[in-house]
Order: C-alpha cells, then sequence, then structure tokens
C-alpha cells in the first residue's frame, strides 16, 4: 500500500502547479502532524520525533526558494511565518500534548486552506482538497500556544 500511495503522490507532483506544490507540502506536514499525534498517542517518542523534524523538514522547502531581492515585503513576511512555524513544532517537541500536536495540524490546514483559495484565483488546478480535515469542533481546545505570527 506504502508504494502505491508514493507512486500516486509523485505523479500528482508531476505537473503540478507551483502553487499546487505549496498545498502538497502543507498537506504533508498536515499528515507528518497527525502521525506524530498518533505516535503520541502510543507513546511512541521517536515516531513523534521523527514526524515532527520531517515537518520541519518540508517548511524548510517551502521556505528555501523566497527571494528577497524580488519579493520584498511578502518575502521577509513569508520568512518570518516559516520561522515561527518551525519555532512551534519544536515547541511542540519538546512540550509535546495530545491538544498541542491538534492545535497545529488545524493551524496548518488554515494556511492550506488560504493558499487553496489562492489558487482557486489563479486556476482550477490546485483547488483539490482532503476529505480527512478535521474540522475544529472535531479537535479539542488547545494547551498549546497557536501560531503568533504578524505579518
Amino acid at each position: 500500500m506504502a508504494n502505491a500511495r508514493t507512486t500516486y503522490r509523485e505523479n500528482e507532483i508531476r505537473g503540478a502547479s507551483a502553487m499546487r506544490l505549496v498545498v502538497l507540502l502543507y498537506e504533508q506536514i498536515v499528515e507528518d502532524l497527525r502521525q506524530a499525534a498518533y505516535a503520541f498517542e502510543q507513546n511512541d517518542i521517536e515516531l513523534r520525533t521523527r514526524r515532527i523534524n520531517h515537518a520541519i523538514l518540508v517548511i524548510g522547502h517551502l521556505q528555501s526558494p523566497l527571494n528577497f531581492d524580488n519579493g520584498g515585503k511578502v518575502a521577509k513576511d513569508l520568512e518570518l511565518f516559516y520561522n515561527t512555524l518551525r519555532q512551534n513544532l519544536v515547541q511542540t517537541q519538546f512540550y509535546p500534548s495530545k491538544n498541542g500536536i491538534a492545535q497545529l495540524i488545524i493551524d496548518f490546514i488554515a494556511v492550506r486552506e488560504a493558499w487553496v483559495e489562492v489558487g482557486r484565483a489563479e486556476g482550477p488546478s490546485v483547488s483539490a482538497e482532503s476529505d480527512s480535515d478535521p474540522s475544529p469542533a472535531d479537535v479539542p481546545e488547545s494547551d498549546h500556544v497557536s501560531m503568533n505570527w504578524q505579518g
């Protein structure tokens, strides 16, 4: 099953617009955090660490193409935003909680949805959404500090 999923993901990435790739990276972060939440419930520190570290790596992929020469304030705001996301993930690694991970999932889904909306304005190929996203009502109130980013 893992090979079929990997093949599907690879085919989805080929030919995707830049905007769709950003959305896919956010979806990967959400999946990493879902796995980290499962690992937390199973008291599997190694898996939780791997999944959170992978989410941090994915943020690096989002952050690396920022062009500060041409991107101006938007690039600087995104840099700050991605640094904040990374900080929140590191904080979750050191102070793990089920509610904290759940809140991060909600936060990342919200940001992903913003990118989906931007993509909708550019064209229909970006708007694919996952049916398995929890609504805020499905996730308990967090005892973790939510993203505090101002841009």
